[in-house]
């Protein structure tokens, strides 16, 4: 039970933050910080919550600053995947990139076009307009997501947060002695 509430207290946070801090370089069609918490969403939390927090967030972006529907099609498939794919890679920060990357740039980009061309009435966007926008959002998001869960590893506070958030951790992970260079761990 308190693990649980542990977790929902998580979410809760992530999603705060999301909401707090989606202006920043925002435009239609580009949210790189909503990448970036989905990616560390999914890392901590697991693909479930990742959908959960990044659901919530388009909600609420929706309702509070008028965003169209973009901040659910852009955001909800990149977060599953990518805890899909760090638990499926057994803990490569890597494939929790790629997860976001191929899942909102690639899935939900196209998903994004019938909503806004039948369902919003952009009648004058192809199926992959957002495409370019959301691949370059999802590879900035991704990166400084990247970067941030690369420095938690580094100096362990990745595996203690997931350990203390009950989640998935993976016993073989690597200590990196440098960002982006990897030793195996002494324990």
């Amino acid at each position: 039970m308190r693990e649980r509430l542990t977790k929902l207290i998580m979410l809760s946070l992530f999603v705060a933050i999301g909401v707090i801090i989606s202006p920043i370089l925002r435009i239609e069609g580009m949210c790189p910080t909503a990448h970036l918490v989905n990616i560390v969403c999914a890392v901590f939390l697991g693909p479930f919550y990742a959908f959960a927090c990044a659901f919530s967030i388009g909600i609420i972006r929706m309702l509070l600053m008028g965003i169209p529907p973009l901040a659910l099609t852009g955001a909800v498939f990149g977060a599953f995947l990518s805890g899909i794919l760090y638990r499926a890679s057994k803990g490569k920060l890597l494939f929790a990139v790629l997860g976001e990357i191929f899942g909102t740039g690639i899935i939900g980009s196209i998903l994004s076009y019938p909503v806004m061309a039948f369902l919003w009435g952009y009648g004058d966007i192809t199926l992959f307009y957002y495409t370019p926008m959301f691949l370059g959002a999802t590879l900035m998001g991704g990166a400084s997501a990247y970067i941030l869960l690369k420095i938690f590893a580094a100096n362990g506070t990745l595996i203690k947060i997931q350990q203390k958030l009950g989640g998935k951790t993976f016993e073989k992970q690597t200590r990196p002695d440098s960002l982006f260079g990897n030793r195996p761990s002494q324990r």
